[in-house]
């Protein structure tokens, strides 16, 4: 198993945030390289077992050979069912590091970099059907400039909308370079690889439905966390953190916390970070990925 596949973020803190019994079911929602699931496997017994979600096929060459360990190629969207089908109702801890993984960035044909050209791809799931290159050629004006202000923060999210409607109509978009140039007008001088990311963050985004699959999981995993057990939760861009926030500190995604008639709050968690983790000095020089990272753990009530 290659760390440099994906190094992981923020190792240590993550298993501390577990809070591992040797005994335990725990789940790995992002196995990608698997540097977490193994340093986890490291502090199980012969009785724990490890669960581990990834719906990339590249993930399924780092599966370690080790009779604890199960391995589920699915979105972790759908958590729940897929514990429930080998047998798991109830687990003690859960871990999301959210996000693209380094592998995912360096593989030129899956087109999730800017680096490279390649079909406009972005599909974490081989198997989905939604591609950047069908948003980027069927999605309207409003729809786009929508998709860029939101998910991507662009700040002429609107002028870029208006551009991508008009040049698909001479040629629809197929790969990355042809459209860097159509939209190259729009880009800010000087800072043309950030504004390159921040689009590219939201096709990624909606080609994945990544927010609606945040939420899905988040809400399935107070429903399968045993109470004492820790969620902990590693993302890298404020449309991620904050659903995490707001539904560790509320239970909820929006409004304030739901209170019973007796005006006890009800919410499914305890939040254990007040303020997010963020990487040391030390380990953004190693790897520039956690820059970016907030790590949040909360316990179940």
């Amino acid at each position: 198993m290659e760390y440099n596949y994906h190094t992981p973020v923020m190792l240590q803190p993550c298993i501390d945030g577990l809070n591992i019994k040797s005994d335990g079911v725990y789940v790995d929602v992002t196995f990608g390289g698997g540097g977490h699931s193994k340093e986890i496997l490291k502090h199980l017994g012969p009785e724990g077992r490890l669960i581990a979600f990834d719906q990339d096929p590249d993930a399924q060459s780092n599966i370690p050979a080790d009779e604890r360990f199960i391995f589920i190629d699915q979105n972790f969207g759908f958590l729940k069912n897929n514990l429930r089908l080998k047998g798991f109702k109830q687990v003690d801890g859960i871990l999301a590091d959210l996000g693209v993984s380094s592998h995912q960035f360096d593989v030129p044909e899956r087109g999730f970099s800017i680096r490279f050209n390649a079909d406009l791809d972005m599909r974490m799931d081989p198997n989905g059907t939604l591609t950047a290159a069908e948003v980027l050629n069927t999605y309207s004006e409003d729809k786009l400039h929508k998709l860029f202000g939101i998910y991507g923060e662009v700040k002429n999210a609107k002028s870029l909308a208006r551009v991508i409607v008009t040049a698909r109509l001479e040629k629809p978009f197929t790969d990355i370079d042809n459209f860097k140039i159509s939209i190259s007008d729009y880009i800010p001088k000087g800072k043309e690889n950030k504004y390159l990311a921040q689009v590219f963050q939201a096709l990624r985004i909606e080609v994945n439905a990544e927010i609606k699959v945040l939420e899905d999981f988040l809400q399935q995993a107070a429903d399968v966390l045993k109470p004492g057990g820790h969620l902990v939760v590693m993302s890298y861009h404020s449309l991620e953190d904050r659903p995490v926030k707001n539904f560790m500190a509320k239970g909820k995604f929006q409004g304030e916390v739901e209170k019973d008639f007796f005006g006890n709050q009800q919410k499914p968690f305890n939040v254990i970070t007040r303020k997010a983790i963020i990487a040391s000095e030390e380990e953004i020089a190693k790897n520039n990925r956690a820059r970016s990272a907030k790590l949040r753990i909360a316990e179940k009530i």
